[in-house]
């Protein structure tokens, strides 16, 4: 196995050496037919031998209490129904931790919670059943409102990843700035409750065959999907395989939910097949949600612009048994010089679904919050706000004193505003009117950190010619069977139509998993390291080098000579394996992905209805393995942020813990008429210190900066400042001058 810590920078892979030419090229994803054909198999859609039965979960009206029994007994009596489940001890009531200590107990957590599962012939008779099953409550008064509870906030424990720092005194440093003839910004931002939202629901398939289990699923990371679905159940991890080979979105939310575990229950206990996939209002109450958050930013800046000071505080949401810290300030903590710096986390408690991971967890909305005071402080020094962030740019990690590993926000910015057309905003807001619509321009940073994972790959080379590359990284729509096919192409010098990528099996080597956009880094980096086993052997048998040797078109070329691969193969196929994993280069240097956006939007002065005209993100983020696939992640990115500066909140009734719009008829996204032509920009610096293939996250920094960008625009419009979001119609309609 050609295995590589990363202590140090690799000193260099056949993929570097690769001249195939099907490395960083916008090639469309290889199942990309298959998706839109119909024919690409989710989790819920896979057929399976045998009878199947269809499962609906059945849950509490309540978000507090105990639950002292039910009537089920009409249920039961419905056409089609097989069983009616609500005592196994291994029902998981919290919805986001699925191990025994949470299942088999009365107590009510959050509104919805999952008490038991209806299998019947037919998802309609499931349904039915379900909902003729009453569930007996002693309802208590449950708490559910962060700013009503926030002076019971309380810090982070003392075993959690987020802790406080700081760095100097921020209050002395804003003293200062005042006495100093410098400005000051003192505000605080909220963002609400926000959820997933994916396309495809949670389902699964569960099939027993003995004491054999197999799932068919819709899961993110399967080598920690696996144990927990064993330890769930009851039986150990080497009985359990999940298949997991398409995703239909996900955004953190595809982990082990209860919809899995119950299948699996069900299917044990009946002795069949069974399918259960959870209703769109049930997946608001039962998959965990962002939570919201109180953000108190300061800045304190001396008369030239410098930042003398800068504080990011906030408090978030859990439940009582939460572990998750949404790392708000994540983002905060190196994107500006400041010798003063603040960054505190509190923590409120409420009686609702846990709080977990949404795409960009820490910098999608802590940027929010940041993007838009630093907005607020260039403008009242009178400086522009591209300008005030250059001028703050540091030279090394102003926490830590580590150098970056790459960092280019200001060749971003540079690039972005002279793309954008940003010499002809102007600094005072309202001045650009075309009839009823008020026009400006907003910018803003953008940053995600860097990641690498554990993964494992196994590549085999076939008498044929052919590769196979083989691990159980999912793919969740970004093109994951696309890039690892390049990685290998290019190493081995096979064209595309040559190679073949198996994914979502947990038969497979671990690999990372789609999560915190460390997917194609990690994964990515165990299958190039797996070439390199191929390769050696290769190099071996033509008698040269690997650095010797070139690979292209299916042939090896050294020494004069030019050999078929499969002549080199022979009758045994190669088999090379790879295994990437994190090292100190994570501590020797500071590692982040940066971007610069821009926005300009059109605000009518009449109705105060807001349209974002065009947006542009500019970003690096290490080595581009798919122009194509790259811009696509960087657009889903950009529109995202759209939808958290205008529209995405989770309305929560604060009588009954129950979000009211839980569906997406009334939880709102961008829709297609929401969204214009948007445009992106790649600055492509090679990342080495971060992993051996050179590349650093993309999809959830296309986030980070999106939503303040578009409300650094409004108020360049119409002079509305975001500091609620999101900027709904009525809040930039309440702040508008008179016609």
């Amino acid at each position: 196995m050609a295995e590589f810590k990363m202590d140090a920078d690799h000193p260099g892979i056949a993929m570097d050496r690769g001249v195939q030419g099907v490395l960083g090229v916008g090639l469309d994803r290889s199942e990309g037919a298959l998706k839109v054909s119909g024919t690409a198999r989710y989790g819920y859609e896979h057929r399976v031998e045998g009878d199947v039965a269809y499962g609906y979960l059945i849950t509490a009206p309540a978000a507090k209490g105990t639950v002292t029994g039910f009537d089920a007994d009409a249920a039961r009596a419905l056409p089609g129904v097989i069983d009616v489940m609500l005592d196994d001890p291994r029902i998981p009531r919290q919805a986001a931790a699925f191990g025994p200590a949470h299942a088999g107990n009365d107590a009510i957590d959050h509104w919805d919670q999952v008490v038991g599962v209806a299998i019947a012939e037919s998802f309609e008779a499931a349904r039915a059943a379900a909902k003729a099953v009453v569930v007996h409550v002693e309802r208590e008064q449950g708490q559910f409102d962060t700013m009503a509870n926030i002076a019971h906030a309380n810090p982070p424990p003392r075993d959690s990843r987020l802790q406080d720092v700081a760095k100097g005194d921020i209050d002395a440093a804003m003293a200062a700035a005042h006495a100093a003839g410098g400005v000051t910004i003192d505000q605080v931002y909220t963002t609400p409750n926000q959820v997933h939202a994916a396309m495809e629901p949670h389902a699964s398939v569960a099939v027993w065959d003995g004491d054999q289990l197999t799932l068919h699923s819709s899961l993110q990371i399967l080598a920690v999907a696996k144990p927990m679905l064993a330890k769930a159940i009851g039986i150990t991890a080497d009985k359990v395989r999940i298949l997991s080979p398409y995703i239909g979105g996900g955004f953190g939310s595809k982990m082990l939910g209860p919809e899995a575990v119950l299948a699996a229950i069900a299917a044990q206990k009946i002795g069949r097949p069974v399918k259960i996939a959870m209703a769109r209002a049930q997946l608001f109450h039962n998959i965990y949600r962002r939570t919201d958050t109180n953000q108190r930013i300061r800045l304190a800046a001396d008369k030239d612009g410098k930042l003398l000071g800068l504080a990011h505080d906030s408090v978030v949401s859990q439940c009582p048994d939460g572990g998750f810290m949404e790392p708000v300030a994540l983002g905060s903590l190196a994107l500006y010089d400041a010798p003063v710096r603040q960054f505190t986390h509190k923590v409120v408690t409420l009686d609702m679904v846990m709080a977990g991971a949404v795409r960009a967890p820490g910098e999608a909305v802590g940027t929010l919050a940041l993007e838009t005071a630093i907005d607020e402080i260039a403008e009242a020094l009178g400086r522009d706000p591209i300008d005030f962030r250059k001028l703050n740019e540091p030279a090394v990690d102003p926490l830590t004193g580590a150098p970056f590993s790459t960092r280019a926000l200001v060749e971003c910015l540079d690039q972005g505003a002279e793309a954008f057309g940003w010499a002809k905003r102007s600094p005072t807001p309202g001045q650009r009117r075309e009839g009823e619509w008020l026009i400006g321009m907003g910018v803003a940073a953008a940053v995600r950190i860097n990641l690498l994972v554990d993964s494992e790959a196994r590549v085999t080379l076939k008498p044929d010619g052919r590769a196979l590359v083989e691990t159980d990284m999912t793919d969740i729509g970004t093109g994951t069977y696309t890039i690892l096919a390049q990685i290998a192409g290019e190493a081995l010098g096979l064209p595309m139509e040559s190679i073949d990528v198996v994914l979502g099996d947990t038969d497979l080597p671990p690999g990372a998993g789609s999560g915190g956009s460390f997917g194609a880094a990690s994964a990515g980096s165990s299958v190039a390291l797996a070439c390199e086993d191929v390769v050696a052997v290769l190099a071996e048998r033509m008698d040269a080098k690997p650095e010797d040797m070139t690979l292209k078109d299916g042939h090896a070329v050294a020494g004069n000579r030019r050999v078929p691969l499969g002549d080199l193969v022979g009758a045994e196929a190669l088999v090379g394996k790879g295994k990437i994993s994190q090292g100190s280069n994570a501590k020797t240097f500071s590692q982040a992905a940066h971007g610069a956006q821009f926005a300009e939007v059109a605000v009518n002065v009449v109705t105060g209805e807001t349209r974002v005209r065009r947006m542009l993100g500019v970003f690096e983020a290490g080595r581009i393995l798919n122009a194509k696939l790259a811009r696509s992640q960087a657009i889903g990115g950009m529109i995202w942020g759209i939808g958290y500066a205008l529209m995405e909140d989770a309305v929560l009734d604060q009588r009954y813990g129950q979000f009211v719009n839980h569906d997406l008829g009334e939880y709102h996204i961008p829709a297609h008429a929401d969204v214009p032509p948007l445009d992106v920009l790649f600055i492509e610096k090679i990342d080495r210190h971060a992993n051996p293939i050179g590349v650093k996250g993309l999809g959830e920094l296309s986030i980070s900066g999106a939503g303040a960008a578009v409300t650094n625009a409004i108020y360049n419009a119409c002079g509305v400042r975001a500091r609620d979001f999101p900027l709904t119609l009525d809040k930039v309609l309440a702040g508008l001058p008179e016609i």
